[in-house]
């Protein structure tokens, strides 16, 4: 009993499919977004009051809701960005949601992923919004710009061959900001249907690396945003989990990572890893300790991992180029929720071990994980 465990501490059944889970900074409410059985957006604003969750705010609009984030909201406005299946980013206030602050159809597919940052970080840049979508688009934005992105990192139309040129582009299912270590330098990076990884510098408008995985991506997360890139989690469809060392980039080999093959494989109570792999649906890193992370699986369980990072980052190749050296990944403990996937997951950004996450069971989960300070 001296790892880590994580518990169940309170569960809500809901009448909806779940999309998307986050904690409202500076407090103990948690918004879920999702889509009614009819088609219809809902977000519920949840409360902890002591053992029970209060519903204390819930909106529905005519467009479901797919994913948000608070990652560009000062912490006086708590304003949360909002993509749709429509495409549409609507940025609401927390306050007053029924009328958006900022509302703007930003792509022609579904919005499928959405990061943002700049809105706590000081002398890091302006707050902005990444959004991914299944037109191929990626799309950045500032609020404060008016109804068209800052960057637009569209793929190009299919000439002749006489295909729908949508279908030549590929569906872009996460997006992560990283590397926003001043006011000048920002990463996006992007992950597609087809295992594409795109590594997005803002500063030269340019790719700086791009790899393939063997599977579509479904989550992206940089250990954290504001520091020089260090490290990179990647996981995938058919149970991949892949953590790059970001650090180094070797002009030829790119960057280096280490891979977990049995990520999204079921693990008994006697800890034995055993059936398919299934999709391992998303990856979120402890504000507390960037080397800890939970990844969500479909199997219905929850996961965390520490990376050991080796005796040396960088070694010297035979042409005397640098090259990164990744490190190990350990699983620390695991836990089913669900028979459906836990397809989102929120650390609460000040409580160290609380966290809420959301499954396929049309219900929303509020878990704590203890010991975590012992790392």
């Amino acid at each position: 009993m001296d790892k880590p465990q994580l518990i169940e501490h309170l569960h809500e059944a809901v009448n909806y499919t779940v999309y998307d889970t986050k904690w409202v900074p500076l407090s103990a409410k948690f918004v879920v977004l999702g889509s009614k059985a009819n088609g219809h957006g809902i977000m519920d604003i949840y409360e902890l009051n002591q053992d029970k969750l209060v519903k204390v705010k819930s909106v529905e609009k005519k467009v479901a809701f797919k994913c948000g984030t608070f990652g560009a909201a000062s912490l006086r406005n708590r304003h949360m960005a909002i993509g749709d299946f429509e495409g549409r980013l609507q940025v609401l206030d927390m306050e007053q949601p029924d009328l958006p602050v900022y509302n703007v159809k930003a792509h022609s597919g579904i919005i499928n992923t959405i990061d943002a940052i700049g809105g706590t970080q000081i002398d890091c840049g302006a707050p902005e919004i990444v959004t991914g979508s299944r037109d191929g688009a990626v799309r950045v934005w500032d609020i404060r710009q008016g109804q068209a992105p800052v960057v637009d990192m569209s793929p190009p139309p299919q000439m002749g061959d006489g295909v729908n040129q949508s279908s030549a582009r590929r569906d872009c299912w996460a997006v992560a900001f990283g590397n926003t270590y001043n006011a000048e330098e920002r990463i996006v990076a992007a992950g597609y249907d087809n295992g594409d990884l795109k590594i997005f510098d803002l500063r030269t408008l340019s790719v700086r690396w791009e790899a393939t995985m063997k599977n579509g991506i479904c989550g992206l997360e940089f250990d954290r945003r504001e520091i020089p890139m260090n490290k990179l989690a990647v996981t995938t469809l058919e149970g991949g989990l892949l953590v790059y060392d970001m650090r180094t980039q070797h002009p030829t080999k790119g960057f280096s990572y280490v891979e977990e093959r049995n990520a999204g494989r079921s693990v008994g109570t006697n800890g034995v890893i055993s059936g398919p792999k299934a999709t391992v649906w998303a990856v979120r890193h402890l504000p507390q300790n960037r080397d800890l992370f939970m990844t969500g699986g479909g199997t219905g369980s929850v996961r965390l991992w520490q990376y050991e990072y080796p005796d040396k980052r960088v070694i010297d190749d035979s042409d005397g180029n640098k090259l990164g050296v990744a490190g190990a990944l350990n699983m620390v403990s695991a836990a089913t929720l669900s028979s459906q996937p836990v397809h989102c997951f929120d650390w609460h950004p000040d409580k160290l071990g609380l966290a809420v996450c959301g499954a396929f069971d049309q219900s929303v989960r509020v878990l704590i994980t203890t010991k975590l300070n012992t790392y």
